[in-house]
């Protein structure tokens, strides 16, 4: 007979969540095991595991969401026990039934509950009849001008996939058949219902936690306001600025939600609070969130621990600890907000993070591995603790400015503008801070100094080239030489700004920055510069990685490529050409589309979907598609050609003064 004490633990994911999952089966003395697809060989959640089962195939439809290969690797590995992570299987009734089925223990809620929040209409009628606030359901064959705005969701998943706001009746037919078949797509399902979209509403919602000795710990309140596409950025609790009678009318519905569906084991209780502070019920989440973490932080528990406990069938205590303090997430993403949000994918050379008290980071990643296009861009999350919020808000801007991130753009300086900006400090929250936000925390910041940081580089390079190792050159200040000066150009990431720097290697000593007035070279090593740059000593640390050169100062970072002195011309595209902006695949074309049809500027083309997030290709302006190179379902690298279209002259407005 199976003992009730989780021995070994396979766990059905990747990446950040199989990591954290196994840092608390180590502390616990237990044997756990990783599965991988092939894009993930090698990747960090295998590397620490104890053991791990190849999954083959690339795609998540092949691997990690085949729930009959998971189970095979679970037995293979002799392990007793599945946990889900978050994403993929996780809220998948029939995994859990099939991990049950294997005689394996499903460290989740049980299946019955899984299956009736599954459907978040079905979850509105039977939270309707626990009592729980909801917003009143609205049909989209007769909705109506008052009915407007109108918000459509997958009735099957979360995460943003299938969400659309629609605010003209004109639109909703075309809005309804698009969330329909994203809905399908991510989630094999293509139900949508619709409700109100409540403007300025915040994201709130309460952390349960149950047994199956009929406890049920409400473990406070975290806001998740702060989203890109639907999807949460940053993440705090408790939930700032609620008085106690709204704190207390959500964790009661919070408890009678888990209790209506015989709850058992981690899961979160969604809400919608509108700006008048009446809440409304958004859909329970039946698995551990991602933002898990802040509500650790401040009650002092592991919550996979709690998981593993109830899933051996232990109790949970009577009541649950205090809460202290405030505790706030940042989702890094390898991701550029100021391009409409793309993924980026590439080599990750360095994912550093300062050590202070108060901080944690929970990762997939470290310096050295590689970014692909078939999963969630999130890098890491970085997590801050302290005992009020302005100063947990300050410690974890400071941490994510004075982290060391090479590779792809991430969305770390959004990240920390965002934290400093006046509406978060003020904790004035929605779901739509960045959509009035966003252009101004994308901006070129007042403080950045790219010629700087350039030079630096480009001083650090010539030392290299010159000395051919590390030993600092000191002096007081940089001397007129004969020899000419030497120019080098390089690109900023990701504006694409360019900075020419010039500078002079005479034939002994260190290399001395051309034509530079308020600038001191105070000491120069191939990986770090000090300059005093109007009286005030500044520190460059420089590492290069071939053409890439990443400048870390005290409060930005850098990342430039080396241009040659002249243009390539074989780099052209022929006008009109529409480029991948990102590798992935291609899901639909726009109806009717073919070469030699005509398209209207800013007319959605083709649609792009690259890690779990889906991008629409846009016609850059009117006149007549001469080539298509898309298909759905083809695989294109960043750079492939997909269209081209040819400007109609006919099409640009004449000046006035020339008509």
């Amino acid at each position: 007979m199976r003992s009730d004490v989780i021995q070994t633990l396979l766990v059905a994911n990747r990446g950040e969540i199989a990591c954290r999952i196994f840092r608390t089966c180590r502390d616990l003395g237990i044997t756990t095991v990783a599965v991988y697809s092939d894009a993930d060989d090698g990747a960090l959640h295998v590397r620490e595991a104890d053991l791990a089962v190849r999954l083959p195939g690339a795609a998540p439809a092949d691997t990690y969401l085949r729930g009959d290969l998971v189970v095979a690797a679970a037995l293979a590995a002799g392990a007793d026990a599945v946990h889900p992570g978050y994403g993929f299987l996780s809220e998948n009734a029939a995994f859990a039934a099939s991990v049950q089925d294997a005689g394996l223990v499903w460290v989740g809620p049980p299946v019955k509950a899984i299956e009736l929040m599954a459907s978040k209409t079905r979850a509105k009628e039977l939270m309707a009849g626990a009592g729980v606030p909801l917003l009143a359901p609205v049909d989209p064959a007769t909705a109506a001008e008052d009915d407007l705005p109108l918000l459509l969701k997958a009735a099957a998943g979360g995460g943003g996939r299938g969400m659309r706001i629609v605010r003209e009746l004109g639109s909703l037919p075309g809005e309804l058949l698009a969330a329909a078949a994203e809905a399908a797509s991510a989630f094999g399902d293509g139900e949508v219902f619709a409700e109100p979209y409540v403007e300025r509403g915040r994201h709130v919602e309460v952390q349960v936690m149950a047994d199956e000795h009929d406890t049920v710990w409400a473990l406070g309140t975290r806001d998740c306001s702060l989203q890109r596409r639907h999807q949460k950025v940053i993440e705090e609790a408790p939930a700032p600025g609620l008085d106690d009678a709204l704190r207390t009318r959500l964790r009661d519905a919070a408890t009678a939600a888990a209790r209506a569906v015989g709850y058992r084991g981690a899961g979160t209780v969604e809400f919608l609070v509108s700006a008048d502070g009446r809440p409304y019920f958004l859909e329970m989440n039946t698995r551990l969130q991602v933002e898990h973490p802040v509500t650790e932080a401040v009650f002092g528990l592991d919550l996979v621990a709690l998981q593993l406990r109830v899933a051996e069938g232990g109790p949970l205590g009577a009541t649950p600890p205090s809460p202290s303090g405030h505790a706030v997430e940042a989702r890094l993403y390898a991701e550029d907000p100021a391009r409409d949000w793309q993924p980026q994918t590439g080599a990750l050379l360095a994912l550093d993070l300062p050590d202070a008290p108060g901080l944690r980071l929970d990762t997939g990643y470290t310096g050295g591995d590689t970014i692909g296009v078939h999963y969630d861009p999130m890098l890491a999350k970085v997590i801050a603790h302290a005992p009020t919020r302005a100063e947990a808000v300050r410690l974890l801007a400071r941490a994510l400015e004075r982290a060391r991130i090479h590779g792809p753009v991430t969305n770390r300086e959004l990240l920390v503008r965002s934290l400093r900006h006046p509406d978060f400090a003020a904790a004035r929250l929605d779901t739509g801070f960045y959509d009035r936000h966003l252009a101004a925390l994308t901006a070129p910041a007042a403080g950045r100094d790219p010629a700087r940081a350039a030079l630096a580089g480009a001083l650090a390079a010539a030392v290299t080239a010159t000395s051919g190792g590390p030993a600092p050159t000191r002096f007081g200040a940089w001397r007129n030489v004969p020899s000419g000066p030497q120019l080098k150009r390089y690109r900023s990431e990701p504006d694409g700004a360019e900075n020419e720097v010039a500078y002079r290697t005479p034939r002994t000593g260190a290399p001395e920055p051309h034509d530079a007035p308020g600038v001191r070279v105070l000491a120069v090593t191939p990986d770090r510069v000090t300059l005093e740059l109007d009286g005030v000593a500044r520190h460059f640390t420089v590492t290069a990685d071939g053409d890439r050169v990443f400048v870390d100062t005290d409060a930005a970072s850098y990342t430039f490529t080396a241009l040659p002195r002249f243009t390539d011309p074989a780099t052209h595209t022929e006008p009109g050409s529409l480029l991948a902006p990102m590798p992935g695949t291609v899901v639909r074309l726009a109806e009717g589309l073919a070469a030699g049809v005509p398209v209207e500027a800013g007319q959605p083309l083709i649609w792009l979907e690259a890690m779990k997030m889906e991008h629409r290709i846009l016609a850059p302006a009117s006149g007549l598609l001469t080539a298509l190179h898309a298909a759905p379902g083809h695989q294109v690298e960043v750079g492939a050609l997909l269209a081209v279209v040819q400007e109609d002259p006919a099409a640009i407005p004449v000046p006035e003064e020339t008509a």
